[in-house]
Parts: structure tokens; C-alpha cells; sequence
């Protein structure tokens, strides 16, 4: 079972089509968090180490795919989302929550793009919040270009990196490289909770009334 494995992942990524498949799943992650995008680039770089696909091709079809997912889930937010939006009357919980995330996202939008490229799940939310909120197109480009770009040079690097430790068996430099990504996403979670803990404010205890004395 493990040598058909290995022969089925060794002509896909023997085959030129490996680059379009890259593009393919990375494209569709952006707006369709299932897909395992980052297991085919990870293990895309393992195989580029042993003779496999190009590096610097399975790089780049990887942030592309990425940058294209990511404007196909801002329009969508920009769409569907915007709509509802500019529907949130003054005064309601929905236009606050829409206030706070425009404020929020004019201040640091750039920085929770490219953070949230890392985090399962959290780009396509990032991603359609800021397309509802109807932040710069410009500035979302600029922004998701560099989140593409790190992020697929860091899972096609790690997958390498996994690669070269194991070059006589290629599934084991799969595990590992896997095994280095889920580390950083887990290390990337733990850091966001323990921050969003810091952020909490602690409970203020209620003092009781003193007690009016009478004839006062």
C-alpha cells in the first residue's frame, strides 16, 4: 500500500500538471478553507528536494493560487456581504460590530491579512470581512500578495527542508515537513489566545452602597 502511495505521488509530482493542480487547490483554500492546499505544497517542496517539481515553480504557482483565492473570496464579501452591511440601521449591534471592524481594519488591516494566512479558517473570515467592509482594494492587493508569497514560501521551504532530512524515503519527509507546519499553526494559536487573554479586561467588583444614614 505504502510503495503504490509513493509511485502514485511520485508521478504527479514527476508531471507538469503538479503546477497547475498547486494552483488549482491554492486558489480554491482562499474562499473554501476545506481543501487541503498547504499538504499538496508542503508536499510539493518534500519531492522538489528529491528531483521532484521546481522549487521556485512550486513556490510561485502556490502564492498564486493564494492571491487569487483571496480576491475571490473579497468579492464575494464585497458583494453579498457589503450589501448586508449597508443595511445595519444606526444604533443596532449589527452597525457597531460594523463600525468596530471598519475602525479596526483601517488601523491593522494589513498585518491581519497576512497573520491570518496562517491561521486554518481565519483568512477566508479575514478575507470576507475586509471585502464586506468594503477596505481599499489596493491596499488588500498589496497585502495579500505578501501573505501569498510567505505563506507559500513557507510550506513549500518546510516541505524541502523535510525532504532533504529524508531523501531515501520521501513519505517520511512528508510527515515531517507536515508535522513542522501543524507545530508553527499550533504555535501561532497558542500566541493569539494568550494575547487575547492578556487583552481581557479582569471583572471589576461591584462595592456595595454604603448605607444612608437617616435623617440624612
Amino acid at each position: 500500500m505504502t510503495d503504490a502511495i509513493l509511485h502514485f505521488a511520485e508521478d504527479l509530482m514527476s508531471s507538469w500538471w503538479i503546477y497547475a493542480t498547486l494552483f488549482g487547490f491554492a486558489a480554491l483554500d482562499g474562499f473554501f478553507p476545506a481543501i487541503p492546499s498547504e499538504t499538496l505544497v508542503v508536499m510539493a517542496g518534500v519531492f522538489a528536494a528529491t528531483g521532484g517539481p521546481n522549487l521556485y515553480g512550486v513556490i510561485a504557482m502556490a502564492a498564486a493560487g493564494a492571491f487569487v483565492g483571496d480576491h475571490v473570496s473579497y468579492a464575494f464579501g464585497r458583494g453579498a456581504g457589503g450589501r448586508l452591511m449597508d443595511r445595519a440601521k444606526p444604533g443596532t449591534k449589527r452597525y457597531a460590530m460594523v463600525a468596530w471592524s471598519r475602525k479596526a481594519l483601517e488601523e491593522r488591516g494589513g498585518l491581519v491579512l497576512v497573520v491570518a494566512r496562517y491561521v486554518p479558517g481565519g483568512r477566508t473570515a479575514v478575507t470576507l470581512t475586509m471585502g464586506a467592509v468594503r477596505y481599499p482594494l489596493r491596499h488588500f492587493s498589496f497585502f495579500a500578495a505578501l501573505a501569498a508569497v510567505s505563506w507559500g514560501a513557507y510550506c513549500s521551504l518546510v516541505g524541502y527542508i523535510g525532504g532533504k532530512a529524508f531523501e531515501d524515503n520521501p513519505l517520511k519527509g512528508v510527515a515531517l515537513g507536515i508535522g513542522l507546519a501543524l507545530a508553527v499553526t499550533v504555535l501561532v494559536e497558542v500566541i493569539r489566545h494568550r494575547r487575547r487573554i492578556r487583552r481581557t479586561p479582569e471583572p471589576q467588583l461591584e462595592t456595595e452602597p454604603e448605607l444612608v444614614k437617616a435623617g440624612e
